[in-house]
C-alpha cells in the first residue's frame, strides 16, 4: 500500500510538473519589464503587454476583501459562538456554498449587480464593483469556515480564564480568542485569496475586460485569468506567448501567496 499511495503521488506531481514546464517554456520569453509597463496593442500587431491586467486584477481582489473578508469572519465567529438551529443551517450552507462552481456567483453577481446597473445606466452594466461582488462571494465561505475551525482550536482555558476574571463573552473574542488565533485566519485568508485571484468564469459575467486602462469601480475592467483566456484562444502566436507569460505572473501571484500561508500557518503553531 505504501508503494500504490507513492505511485499515486509520482502521478500527480509528474502531471503538474510537465504542466509548470509547458507554461514556463512558453512564457518566459516574453518575460520583459514591458510586460509590466504597456497595456494590450491591436490584434495581430507585435509587442504590449499586461500591465491593465495586473492592476485590474489587484483592484478586483482588493474588492472581494473588502466584501469578503468581514463577512467571512464575523460569520465564523457567529457559528463558533452560538449552537441555535439558525447557525447549525448556516454552517451546513456555508459547506455547501464552498461546493458550488465558481461560474454560478458569477451568474448571481451578473444577477444583483449588473441587470440592475443596466436598467439605469445601459452602457455601463458591466463593472470592476461587479467583478470584486463575485470574487467576495466566492472568499466568504472560505473564510467562514476557516475562522470556525481555527477558532476551535484556542484551548477553552483561555475563554474560561478571561471569563473568570470578569471579561464579557465579546471581548473574549475580541481581545483573547481571535488574537490567539490570528495566524490560522490569516492562512484562511490567503488561500482563499489565491483561489480568487484565478477565477475567470465569474468575470466574464461582471468585470467583461477592458483593452484601456481603467481604475474606475464602475466601469468594465481587465484580469489575468481574463487576459489568459483571451489570448490563449485567440488565432495570434505572439498572443498565446503573452497569455502563457499571464500565467506565470499569475502562478507567481498564487505561489507568493501559499508560502505567506505556510510561513503564517507556522507562526501560529509556533505560538
Amino acid at each position: 500500500m505504501a508503494g500504490v499511495a507513492a505511485s499515486a503521488t509520482i502521478v500527480a506531481v509528474t502531471a503538474l510538473v510537465f504542466v509548470l514546464l509547458y507554461i514556463l517554456i512558453g512564457g518566459i520569453g516574453s518575460m520583459n519589464f514591458s510586460i509590466f509597463t504597456q497595456g494590450p496593442v491591436p490584434m495581430g500587431q507585435e509587442g504590449g503587454g499586461l500591465r491593465n491586467a495586473i492592476i485590474g486584477t489587484l483592484i478586483l481582489i482588493s474588492i472581494a476583501c473588502v466584501i469578503g473578508l468581514p463577512i467571512g469572519i464575523l460569520g465564523g465567529v457567529y457559528q463558533l459562538e452560538t449552537n441555535t438551529t439558525f447557525s447549525r443551517t448556516l454552517r451546513f450552507f456555508t459547506d455547501v456554498m464552498n461546493s458550488i462552481p465558481s461560474i454560478v456567483m458569477g451568474i448571481f453577481a451578473y444577477l444583483i449587480v449588473v441587470l440592475p446597473a443596466a436598467e439605469i445606466s445601459p452602457g455601463h452594466a458591466f463593472s470592476a464593483f461587479a467583478g470584486g461582488v463575485a470574487l467576495g462571494f466566492l472568499m466568504i465561505p472560505t473564510v467562514m469556515r476557516t475562522t470556525e475551525e481555527i477558532l476551535r482550536l484556542v484551548p477553552v482555558a483561555l475563554r474560561d480564564a478571561s471569563l473568570a476574571l470578569g471579561a464579557s463573552q465579546w471581548r473574549t473574542t475580541l481581545s483573547v480568542i481571535l488574537p490567539s488565533a490570528r495566524g490560522g485566519i490569516i492562512t484562511g485568508i490567503l488561500l482563499a485569496l489565491a483561489r480568487i485571484a484565478g477565477e475567470t468564469a465569474p468575470l466574464l459575467f461582471t468585470a467583461f475586460g477592458n483593452l484601456d486602462f481603467n481604475v474606475r469601480l464602475d466601469r468594465p475592467i481587465d484580469a489575468l485569468p481574463l487576459n489568459i483566456f483571451n489570448y490563449a484562444t485567440s488565432p495570434y502566436e505572439n498572443l498565446h506567448h503573452l497569455a502563457l507569460a499571464g500565467a506565470i505572473i499569475l502562478l507567481a501571484i498564487i505561489l507568493v501567496l501559499s508560502i505567506a500561508a505556510r510561513w503564517a500557518l507556522k507562526g501560529q503553531l509556533q505560538d
